[in-house]
């Protein structure tokens, strides 16, 4: 690896574990020559929860064809993108990379449309959110080791699924528990290898969800270029591979597309580290504003263009039709759940408690783990197969 820059997340220096392993370069481990980091990064893809997103939904539920993506799959081509742009950056590409791998194993069954349905079921108890689920599943419900619950990562792994998003002024039931036993610096910006990891993440599915859409023949290239942000690259293709058929110049699109992102934030990043002036990966925190990202005009764009994939892609009306059912799924086996517990997996229901919230909270917590065709399955055997 580069040498790193001075206002990179540093594992000599992490704020450490919950629970202490003994640092590995003191002879705290015999599993090999790794840093904290990349210790973080391979408990992320060692675990259970990480091998259940092969089979959850990103775009399509329960896609049939096996050329669409699914949360696994974008989390890989997350953290291809986010590693390039810590690289460029002098960032420490191993949390980077972490970070963008686990930013997505709280996504329940069914997208958006079960995360919508859990939120519901659980209105009365505090909601449920997946960002915040991504934490409590890392640091709860994974049990690989024998002395602890979680998988016991960083306080910089921690604090950067937490604020993935910028800085929490309100944090959820779940996220506040999450907190309390290693305070997170909730208020402040994370480092900028969050950051990183989380417009990586905008990168990947604005533009793989392009090209997952017009596979399914629910987006069209003559769609797309109403968009000056996309005609602008499409006339560059054109102009450069003028002999070959359209179909074959999708590929190249989304590639630069990415390259165009990807440049961008590289090239804004570095104009705001030396405009801020910042030094350190504490003065990355203080700094009061985001760093590592696209630049206004990119912002912009970027905007534009999920505005589009709403309206044409995730609200197509198979998507709506698809999304519908996936909801009554879970719904159903929520309440399934909770009239008869029994229903659930021995080792679950024999652990459920006794009273709210944690009863339904253990719920979701069973049915957030559940992959699309686990969740179906489920459904199946107790109200039998749906129609479609």
């Amino acid at each position: 690896m580069a040498e790193m820059a001075r206002y990179a997340s540093d594992p000599r220096a992490s704020r450490g574990r919950l629970h202490d392993e003994g640092r590995a370069e003191n002879g705290g481990s015999v599993r090999g020559p790794r840093d904290d980091f990349q210790r973080d990064r391979d408990r992320i893809i060692h675990s259970i929860s990480f091998r259940r997103l092969r089979h959850k939904t990103q775009v399509f539920v329960s896609p049939d064809g096996d050329h669409f993506r699914v949360r696994l799959t974008h989390s890989l081509e997350v953290a291809q993108i986010g590693r390039t742009i810590a690289r460029s950056l002098g960032l420490n590409e191993d949390l980077t990379e972490a970070l963008c791998l686990a930013h997505d194993i709280g996504h329940p069954p069914f997208g958006h449309a079960g995360e919508d349905a859990l939120e519901e079921g659980l209105a009365d108890f505090g909601g449920f959110d997946h960002n915040a689920q991504t934490i409590r599943t890392l640091t709860k419900l994974e049990r690989p080791y024998p002395r602890w619950d979680g998988l016991n990562l960083t306080w910089e792994m921690l604090e950067g699924l937490a604020k993935h998003n910028g800085p929490v002024s309100e944090p959820t039931w779940a996220l506040a528990e999450a907190n309390a036993p290693m305070d997170l610096d909730l208020g402040r910006w994370p480092s900028l290898e969050a950051q990183i990891a989380a417009v990586a993440d905008d990168i990947a599915y604005d533009n793989h969800d392009i090209d997952d859409g017009i596979r399914a023949g629910l987006l069209s290239i003559d769609q797309l270029l109403t968009l000056p942000f996309v005609a602008e690259r499409w006339v560059d293709i054109c102009t450069r591979f003028p002999d070959i058929e359209r179909d074959r110049l999708i590929p190249e699109l989304i590639r630069d597309q990415i390259g165009v992102m990807v440049n961008n934030v590289i090239e804004t990043t570095v104009k705001r580290i030396q405009d801020t002036g910042v030094e350190t990966a504490d003065d990355v925190r203080s700094a009061g504003l985001m760093i590592g990202g696209f630049s206004d005009d990119m912002a912009g764009k970027e905007r534009t263009l999920k505005k589009f994939m709403y309206t044409n892609l995730y609200n197509h009306p198979e998507q709506m039709e698809a999304a519908d059912e996936a909801r009554i799924v879970v719904a159903d086996l929520v309440k399934a759940y909770r009239d008869k517990p029994e229903l659930m997996p021995e080792s679950w229901a024999a652990t459920l408690p006794s009273e709210e919230p944690d009863r339904i909270r253990h719920i979701a917590d069973f049915m957030a783990g559940m992959t699309d065709r686990y969740a179906s399955t489920c459904h199946a055997a107790i109200f039998g197969k749906r129609n479609g």
